[in-house]
């Protein structure tokens, strides 16, 4: 409790004052930071400007953890970032930036923002359309979002420039805003499933006055447009949390009306256990720093939905296959309508849906096939996944993996062994074709059907 009050009054009196903290109290080692976004800062720095690497970099650096890209800030506008450069591009209508191209690293490189002001363009709800309106550092600490997000590191002089107690806040595992939560949150919703990820992702928790407002402005998310919403929600249960992220969205009512598949799938019988396998799976890989398919997350995802509409469309007579189509189409229209799913990742959803029920068929010539299919490992995996949850037999699903992991000899040598079993040489064997049988010629007298 002393600690708390010691700290609030710190904050007080050092409000607009930067603490510059050394290498020694941060732990970031120059060594971890990309060696581009190092050349970025030093390219600017010798031209006369101000430049930083900035966000959510620095946060991870502290926390101990990898980061996936490298940003930098700087006083230079985009007009002066890009001629320094030679391979710079500037890009954006709602924030004005320079990427920095180094083969297949990208550079983000922003100029210092202030934070929104009474002349800045908003919708009826507050939320920020346009934030292009130039500052200095500390105008630019003061509009980020969180104080764990406000942190400069100066590569030059390997100090954290801090306006905020950011730091502190890392140490803490604190997630606090910075600002009003309720302007805040009103100018970017999206901030409130930040504050949930950010959370997650340092097993901490959210502030108090940070978390209070959440409840109340959740329906605010509905504004967000669809493609930055499909964004942030990738972000989300790709941090290697996801469960504890979806755990965490159900706490704050955040999950209602953003996924609709949260609201169906958590509610419904063995709906949050497919949902628990396909996110533990996820951050498994994520941890061990493996890649991550969109395309099989929401497939997993939106599989209980799909499969649900699929038995009942069944049930009604319709044909496999046929019932399967107007089941994923559905799904999916109520769901891109919301989230922007984009056409590549749908397209391999389809893909590994359809395949489902092509895997009942063993018949040799129909797996050679089937193997041929550009997704059939994802399929596979896919099936693993259904099989954990006890919709398919796991030894069924299990001969699928062998094949998929098997070489070229092998699998010819599984398949002759299943062109021995009965069942599967029946599946193979040709169909005879139906003899058309011929109608009796009439006889004198009598005139074909038909004639008049």
């Amino acid at each position: 409790m002393l600690k708390q009050i010691v700290d609030r009054v710190d904050r007080i009196l050092r409000r607009g004052k930067p603490r510059r903290i050394p290498a020694s109290e941060h732990g970031i080692d120059r060594r971890n930071v990309s060696r581009h976004a190092i050349k970025v800062c030093e390219v600017l720095q010798q031209h006369g400007f101000q430049a930083y690497v900035v966000g959510g970099a620095v946060r991870d650096l502290i926390a101990g953890v990898e980061p996936k890209d490298f940003d930098v800030a700087t006083d230079a506008t985009p007009e002066q970032v890009k001629p320094l450069f030679r391979r710079a591009r500037i890009i954006g209508r709602r924030f004005r930036l320079v990427h920095v191209v180094f083969g297949a690293e990208v550079i983000e490189t922003s100029t210092f923002r202030a934070a929104g002001s009474s002349g800045q363009s908003t919708d009826a709800h507050g939320r920020l359309l346009q934030d292009n309106v130039f500052g200095s550092l500390q105008d630019d600490a003061a509009r980020r979002d969180f104080t764990l997000n406000a942190l400069y590191y100066d590569p030059h002089t390997e100090e954290v420039i801090d306006y905020h107690h950011g730091v502190a806040d890392l140490k803490q595992r604190t997630v606090r805003i910075i600002g009003d939560p309720q302007v805040r949150y009103r100018e970017d919703p999206v901030r409130m499933l930040r504050a949930v990820r950010f959370a997650a992702k340092l097993n901490g928790t959210i502030e108090p006055a940070t978390r209070e407002p959440i409840a109340a402005l959740a329906s605010l998310i509905e504004n967000v447009p669809a493609s930055r919403l499909f964004d942030e929600m990738l972000k989300l249960l790709t941090c290697g949390h996801a469960m504890d992220c979806v755990r965490r969205l159900r706490q704050h009512g955040l999950h209602h009306g953003l996924l609709p598949l949260l609201d169906v799938i958590l509610e419904q019988p063995g709906g949050e256990r497919f949902v628990e396998l396909t996110l533990e799976r996820t951050d498994a890989r994520v941890r061990s720093g493996k890649s991550i398919s969109p395309a099989f997350l929401f497939a997993s995802l939106l599989w209980q939905q799909v499969n649900q509409r699929w038995q009942t469309i069944l049930a009604q007579g319709q044909p496999a296959i046929p019932a399967l189509a107007e089941a994923v189409d559905s799904v999916l229209a109520e769901q891109t309508d919301k989230l922007a799913i984009q056409k590549r990742f749908v397209t391999d959803m389809r893909d590994i849906w359809f395949m489902q029920p092509r895997f009942e068929k063993r018949s040799p010539r129909f797996v050679w096939r089937l193997l041929e299919q550009p997704r059939f490992r994802a399929a596979c995996d896919f099936l693993q996944l259904r099989a954990a949850a006890g919709e398919v037999d796991s030894v069924f699903a299990q001969w699928w993996m062998d094949l998929a992991d098997a070489s070229d000899a092998e699998r010819a040598h599984m398949l002759d062994d299943l062109s021995r079993q009965p069942e599967a040489a029946a599946a193979d064997a040709p169909k005879r074709r139906r003899r058309r049988r011929r109608k009796p010629a009439p006889t004198d007298g009598q005139a074909p059907a038909g004639a008049a």
